[in-house]
């Protein structure tokens, strides 16, 4: 399931993922953060950088300045 619905909204798991990642983590900080299942974050994880919502380097992933505004418009 696309964690970017195709009106552009970010599906709940991928809304939670994207707050989470307002301070910079790894997948495993994000799955003890949220407290969720390594496979369901590791895909969604995936999903938002392709979407180019986060971007990762040296395993460690942060929004993106479009990741930023999303975050900033969301209710």
């Amino acid at each position: 399931m696309p964690c970017v619905k195709p009106d552009g909204t970010l599906e709940p798991m991928a809304q939670a993922i994207v707050r989470a990642l307002r301070a910079p983590r790894t997948v495993e900080g994000v799955c003890e953060h949220l407290r969720l299942p390594l496979y369901r974050v590791r895909s969604t994880m995936r999903e938002l950088c392709e979407a180019g919502l986060v971007a990762e380097s040296d395993g460690v992933y942060g929004l993106t300045d479009s990741g930023r505004r999303r975050v900033e418009q969301m209710p």
